[in-house]
């Protein structure tokens, strides 16, 4: 059931990345609105104009008003495109002009304020990522404005994909906060992607499974496609090779397609029900490849309408080898070819989109990604399926093995019965049984010794427990009375341990716990020195041939290394102190082991007593 749920997760990211529909010319977000005013529409023209004349009059410039279907298509153009704004607010406001397309390939920014050009800007994902002013996978460009500003911007476009212009005016801070929450939305996404592609790389590395291998590189190339679809590869991965953005989609597009075909292969086991198929899905798989290298050779625009060409056939062809299998009864080919139905739908839609082939308001990608994520949820319950289907002949092949041992331990015990008939095999039967004995005690003995040193260990924190802590101390004791060295006890608890337990649940507490012991055990560096846990949240410490001086540095290393580590619970954290009582002398008898013991207590509660988050020597006063 885990293993389908996380690819449910992967499902629903596809689909709240995919609700999108085409975007308005001009946005003035909700933030600016009242603030300024948008004095003319988008105006854009195809005819050239020298960056000089941005500065002057340009009424001898055809331009004409901007569509959006305009630039949809994938073709290599440039364009300009110009608009104006005026800011209507009395205070001056910081502005952001935003442009979320984060593959156009080259952008000239020219801002023109009150009749005087003010600024000049060089952007696009043919220049390295570094050299961005602002930090985004966006096109940013950062202004200030005052009250009765006229601001005049001019864009020269230059690209070889689909160039839609989703423009939009943010104020600073409503731009970052918004930036932040999309962040915070890709990575979630991604992260899923990333993680169910690794879960089932682990699955394909213990199973050895060419299903699991296969299924993960897909996903994994389906999440470096998305994010360099949203512009965080070319952000975070490759930011100083322009080159590598410029044909990063159609290559994971191909890649892609490899490996969704040597999927089919695998889980619709063609080997042993069709070698027609098998063979064109490796051809299929074969041509992928092939296209992936040739793109690397060509122009942009090329490469991705051949790429887009060819994801429409190959959604076409595993349709076709799904929907046969399908038709002879085959259980995961069903599956199979109800998620590939929507894969296809959204696959040819996308690329008609792409390809202008149709008009629709809505983003190109938003039929492809919805297929998909219609395709993932099928291919998820299939592999569980496969799944299961594989564990339940497992298990099968496992009680044949039973069974056939059984058989076998009765022929056995039926030639021993023979064999018991003379004296001279009963003798040799004696012995062997005697070193079965023998063998069985030695393990039996080994199983003993493991279970009483299992018993001397406390189960939630590790450490010795307080029966431990009493043999211990007596043996110690006896050695310092022998030896005439000191022994010095530490008593330490928990500061305010009621209250984590109110606050944050009693798990909390055991990992408070839990912690507290493991710092216990890094900072005792003697192998003579034991930690154990006295109750509840107290534990005590024994250190041998330790005077008071020594005894008290321990403590309160102790003490400062537990207070400076907070403790992390689930998305909080708390801080943690620990008050210690320490006794060190020579013991002279049995009963002042035993003394030793509650005089170190008494300091504890001395130290609580003063104050907590303390070390305190044993005082009778």
């Amino acid at each position: 059931m885990a293993f389908s749920f996380h690819r449910l997760l992967l499902v629903f990211t596809f689909i709240f990345s995919s609700f999108t529909s085409a975007n308005e010319q001009f946005i003035i977000t909700e933030e600016m609105s009242g603030e300024v005013q948008l004095t003319s529409i988008l105006y854009s023209t195809k005819q050239p104009i020298d960056a000089d004349l941005v500065t002057i009059a340009t009424a001898n410039i055809d331009w004409q008003p901007y569509i959006e279907t305009q630039s949809s298509s994938i073709s290599k153009r440039t364009y300009w495109i110009k608009f104006n704004i005026a800011q209507t607010a009395k205070q001056p406001r910081q502005q952001i002009l935003s442009l979320a397309n984060p593959h156009l390939d080259f952008i000239e920014l020219y801002h023109v304020k009150n009749a005087e050009k003010v600024e000049s800007l060089r952007l696009g994902d043919l220049l390295p990522f570094t050299e961005r002013a602002i930090v985004s996978a966006n096109f940013l460009y950062s202004f200030t404005s005052n009250q009765g500003d006229e601001h005049h911007f001019y864009l020269k476009i230059e690209n070889s994909g689909a160039a839609n212009i989703p423009l939009s005016l943010w104020s600073s801070d409503a731009y970052y906060q918004n930036a932040e929450q999309q962040s915070v939305f890709y990575g979630f996404q991604l992260g899923i992607l990333a993680a169910i592609g690794l879960f089932s790389l682990f699955i394909a590395i213990t199973s050895h499974s060419y299903s699991y291998s296969y299924f993960s590189a897909y996903v994994l190339s389906i999440t470096l496609f998305v994010a360099t679809l949203h512009g965080l590869a070319f952000r975070f991965i490759w930011p100083s090779f322009p080159i590598v953005q410029q044909y990063a989609l159609p290559a994971l597009l191909s890649l892609s397609m490899m490996f969704a075909f040597l999927f089919s292969e695998k889980v619709m086991l063609f080997k042993y029900h069709n070698q027609m198929m098998l063979r064109l899905c490796r051809i299929c798989a074969a041509l992928s490849a092939l296209i992936l290298i040739i793109g690397l050779f060509l122009s942009y625009t090329a490469a991705l309408r051949i790429t887009i060409y060819a994801v429409m056939i190959a959604s076409i062809m595993l349709m076709y080898m799904s929907a046969t299998q399908a038709l002879k009864g085959f259980k995961l080919a069903k599956l199979f070819a109800l998620g590939w139905v929507g894969m296809m739908l959204g696959a040819l839609l996308s690329g008609a989109l792409y390809l202008d082939l149709i008009e629709w308001d809505m983003h190109a990608k938003t039929p492809f990604l919805l297929g998909l994520s219609v395709e993932v949820l099928f291919m998820a319950a299939l592999l569980a399926i496969r799944y299961n289907d594989e564990r339940l002949a497992k298990l099968k092949i496992q009680q044949e093995a039973l069974e056939q041992a059984k058989k076998a331990k009765e022929h056995k015990d039926k030639a021993l019965r023979l064999e018991a008939r003379s004296s001279e095999q009963l003798s040799q039967k004696v012995q062997e049984r005697t070193l079965e004995l023998e063998v069985a005690l030695r393990e039996l003995n080994d199983a003993n010794q493991k279970l009483t040193e299992q018993a001397k260990i406390d189960s939630l924190t590790g450490v010795k427990n307080r029966s431990s802590f009493d043999k211990r101390i007596i043996a110690e004791g006896r050695i310092s009375r022998r030896q005439q060295t000191p022994m010095a006890v530490l008593m330490l608890d928990l500061d305010h341990f009621k209250s984590i337990n109110d606050s944050f649940g009693h798990l909390a507490g055991d990992q408070a716990l839990r912690i507290v012991a493991k710092m216990l055990k890094q900072n005792l560096k003697r192998p003579t020195d034991l930690v154990s846990r006295f109750g509840g949240e107290e534990f005590a410490i024994i250190l041998p041939n330790t005077d008071q001086v020594g005894a008290q540095q321990v403590a309160e290393t102790i003490r400062k290394a537990i207070s400076e580590q907070p403790i992390v619970w689930g998305e909080e954290s708390f801080p943690l102190t620990v008050s210690i009582g320490v006794n060190s002398e020579i013991i002279t008898s049995e009963e002042h082991t035993t003394l030793l013991l509650e005089q170190a207590d008494k300091a504890l509660y001395q130290a609580k007593n003063e104050g907590r988050n303390r070390t305190k020597l044993y005082s009778p006063i």
